[in-house]
């Protein structure tokens, strides 16, 4: 699923030559680390590092995340972090929650698909055989 992931972003990244696909891999890399999963509602960055990840642009350009942070006073940014270091033992916890959530909510559309089946003794059947089976 990752090789399949990482394939289609690199469509999209590499328009006219094909022959650059090496140079924008790592682009699209870091793209998939921080694209929020539907099942975690998280980054995987953010899951595997436990904070979020600050882009240089966000830098420049200041953005409300990073001016929040910037103008704190040392005591706010003590309780702030205090806050995130409480927060981080929950995010894995919830992802998980959120995980298990997803996956029922994704089994519970795939069944109403089907009708079971009930089958009598005596009652003929077609079975197949898979080869990787």
């Amino acid at each position: 699923m990752f090789n399949k992931t990482i394939f289609k972003l690199l469509k999209k990244f590499v328009f006219s030559s094909k022959r650059d696909w090496n140079k924008k891999l790592s682009k699209c890399h870091w793209a998939n680390r921080m694209t929020v999963r539907t099942p975690t509602c998280n980054t995987t960055f953010s899951l595997v590092y436990e904070c979020e990840a600050v882009i240089p642009l966000e830098i420049q350009m200041l953005s409300h995340h990073v001016a929040l942070a910037t103008k704190m006073t040392e005591g706010d940014n003590s309780r702030l972090r205090l806050q995130e270091l409480e927060a981080l033992n929950e995010k894995p916890l919830q992802a998980q929650q959120r995980i298990v959530l997803y996956q029922a909510r994704i089994s519970n559309a795939f069944n109403k698909k089907f009708k079971e089946r009930i089958f009598q003794k005596g009652d003929l059947v077609l079975g197949v055989r898979q080869p990787w089976s």
